[in-house]
């Protein structure tokens, strides 16, 4: 079963690189090659460009070119989320827990805030249902999935955000510690103002509170502190991870292995680490797959090899989801 669980439709940030990697993705689904390299063929690509930029990334043509992707690579399973914070409704939640002081850190999340928390949740919704019947007529299941970040003290504001929406699952991470948005290339700089045992000890911790909560039908990319390569002696993180381990299987909790970090950030690898994706197997923990991509070209790249490290280390199923129920599904042996 190949499947890709966490993908979105778009997130920015919106840059020379952004309009770059959107003309990648809508060529690569290019039929036509007549004009190729010529004045026209650009004109002609500008023109979507500006179709797309003009229409945002709810659209059922952009989604189009996500059905197209699975069907090409042979992604049986697709769950699309996006992030809470993409959606103007819910952004007192994290007016109240990221860190928004009049510093610099605080002027700079601010700004991200406000760039970002734009888009309509109901027009998000309406899109993914809408669409699943038609992923279903080309052989493809379509879900429908939200990310959200935890925040210790919000699970009760967090818990009534999420009521009453048709999800089939509902992803839990942490992106925020002492609502500092570690994950931000402009604010790497403040990874050297800690130890970094103890940061992780301070993250671990947040994340087995997040899988303690229950609210998530499963915990992603367990490890994405490291997202810039600061990480201690990982000798030092291995009873962190047999605690986030222990808590997954005590809640009947599902985890990932996502690819973001491998092929769009510094630290190139997996999450989890091969070290704590041993350690997931050892304790039986439920997982599934996830290329944590943001265009269209980029789902289930690297799925083939994830099934495979699955299969290294003893893994044979994966989970699936459906009106919030879990679906294990059988890995195909190695041919």
């Amino acid at each position: 079963m190949k499947v890709d669980y966490h993908l979105h439709l778009e997130e920015g940030p919106y840059s020379p690189n952004w309009i770059k990697r959107t003309m990648e993705a809508i060529a690569r689904f290019d039929s036509s090659e007549k004009f190729y390299h010529s004045r026209e063929y650009i004109n002609e690509q500008a023109e979507k460009l500006q179709e797309r930029l003009q229409n945002g990334p709810f659209t059922m043509e952009w989604l189009d070119l996500y059905l197209e992707q699975a069907k090409r690579i042979g992604i049986q399973e697709m769950g699309l989320v996006d992030h809470l914070y993409r959606f103007k409704e819910f952004k007192p939640y994290y007016e109240k827990y990221i860190y928004l002081e009049d510093d610099e850190l605080g002027k700079m999340q601010r700004k991200w805030l406000e760039q970002v928390c734009n888009e309509s949740h109901a027009q998000f919704v309406e899109l993914v249902q809408e669409a699943k019947e038609k992923w279903a007529s080309q052989g493809v299941k379509l879900r429908l999935g939200m990310e959200t970040d935890y925040f210790v003290g919000g699970e009760a504001e967090l818990r009534e955000i999420l009521a009453n929406h048709p999800y089939d699952y509902v992803i839990g991470s942490v992106h925020f510690l002492n609502g500092w948005g570690f994950d931000n290339p402009e604010t790497q700089h403040l990874y050297q103002q800690f130890d970094l045992v103890e940061l992780y000890e301070d993250f671990f911790s947040v994340v087995e509170q997040a899988i303690a909560s229950e609210i998530f039908d499963y915990v992603a990319h367990l490890d994405n502190l490291k997202v810039f390569g600061f990480r201690p002696d990982e000798k030092e993180l291995l009873p962190l991870y047999e605690k986030i381990a222990k808590k997954l299987i005590e809640t009947d909790t599902v985890t990932e292995i996502n690819a973001g970090l491998y092929y769009r950030y510094p630290i190139k690898e997996m999450c989890p680490s091969p070290a704590f994706l041993k350690i997931l197997a050892n304790h039986h923990v439920p997982i599934t797959i996830s290329s944590d991509a943001h265009f269209p070209d980029d789902m289930g790249r690297f799925a083939e090899t994830q099934l495979q490290m699955l299969r290294d280390v003893g893994i044979t199923e994966v989970a699936t989801f459906e009106n919030g129920k879990r679906i294990m599904q059988a890995i195909e042996k190695e041919r």
